[in-house]
């Protein structure tokens, strides 16, 4: 099978160059810029705790550079949430070889934070695929992409959208595997995986704007965060994995390293704030929180809140972590007293 990765950042570039390394055919895909210009001047440089790696491998645009795509090719999307919809009505009707479009004849793997990018995938894909990405990855500069978790690169969950597993499923996870750098479970409850991820990644929007979630007035206001996100998806019925669970599949097998020349300033939110791209992905975390909790009837203010301020950040490009985690707690006790305020029965 042939690997085309759309979307060549910090965890298409780190999935692209282990690929690439144990063997497998790829292509990257990246938007016209600096990041492209390196990716097919001087390659992807992929800097993990075994060693940097360099790796020369084809680099596009579009699904028109390569030509018509191949039965055998597999799509990995890799892109931010935000930036799905437009991956998605670029590569769903470009032909593939012996006819037929992409959506109608080759699998989507969707390799994202969140669900709703899945969920966009299958009004056009035929076949779509979801991951649970736990991948610490960072995009150091154009060109570079960083990888420190070790021995393994990344824990990747995965399943057919929206339940079950077929023989795609084994043979993508297979490939991962095959590079010793992947632990790839193929599971038929991929979602149950997905939503825990979700309620760890309810902190992304906290790190992005006051720059930590641990540390005691962080980790405080973390915890509220993720409990208002708990009792929203008891409330929806919606299942997912337990700490112990996750610690017990996980264990010790992805240990975060200091890289040289690579340092690892925070998560996939942090990183869109410190590079300015105007966009966030808050609204498919946070705002997944808060549409549940709208449609089950559980009050979200410091989901809303999170979400809000994260957008507010990226759209005035305001620098990461410049908002004092003292200064955030206050807004968010005065969401929850003016939402408690306005629940509170009227004389």
């Amino acid at each position: 099978m042939r690997y085309i990765v759309i979307g060549a950042g910090a965890i298409g570039g780190a999935m692209g160059g282990r690929l690439a390394q144990s063997a497998h055919e790829v292509v990257l895909v990246a938007r016209r810029g600096p990041h492209h210009t390196a990716l097919r001047t001087h390659g992807l440089h992929l800097i993990t705790p075994d060693g940097p790696h360099t790796h020369h491998l084809p680099t596009v645009t579009g699904p028109a550079e390569p030509g018509d795509l191949r039965p055998d090719d597999v799509l990995l999307l890799a892109v931010k949430t935000q930036d799905t919809d437009a991956a998605l009505a670029a590569w769903a009707p470009a032909p593939v070889a012996g006819g037929g479009t992409a959506a109608e004849r080759l699998p989507l793997v969707c390799v994202q934070n969140g669900v709703e990018g899945q969920r966009l995938a299958l009004r056009r894909f035929h076949r779509v695929y979801g991951v649970c990405v736990w991948l610490p990855a960072t995009f150091v500069e154009p060109g570079v992409v960083s990888a420190s978790g070790t021995p393994l690169t990344g824990m990747l969950h995965l399943g057919r959208y929206p339940h079950g597993t077929d023989e795609t499923a084994h043979r993508v996870a297979a490939d991962l595997e095959k590079s010793r750098f992947f632990e790839a479970p193929v599971v038929p409850d991929v979602q149950r995986w997905q939503y825990a991820k979700l309620l760890a990644n309810l902190g992304n929007a906290l790190e992005a704007v006051s720059g930590s979630t641990t540390g005691e007035a962080a980790g405080a206001l973390y915890a509220r965060v993720r409990a208002e996100g708990e009792r929203v998806l008891d409330a929806a019925g919606i299942a997912y994995a337990g700490a112990e669970e996750q610690r017990r599949t996980r264990g010790d097998k992805i240990t975060l390293v200091p890289l040289e020349g690579a340092p690892r300033g925070g998560g996939s939110s942090w990183q869109s704030l410190t590079r300015g791209t105007g966009t966030i992905e808050a609204d498919h975390l946070n705002g997944e929180i808060a549409l549940l909790g709208r449609l089950h009837g559980v009050p979200t203010p410091l989901n809303d809140l999170l979400r809000r301020l994260a957008n507010t950040f990226a759209r005035e490009r305001r620098e990461a972590g410049s908002l004092p985690v003292g200064e955030l707690t206050r807004l968010a006790d005065e969401a929850v007293a003016f939402v408690q305020e306005d629940a509170a029965p009227r004389p």
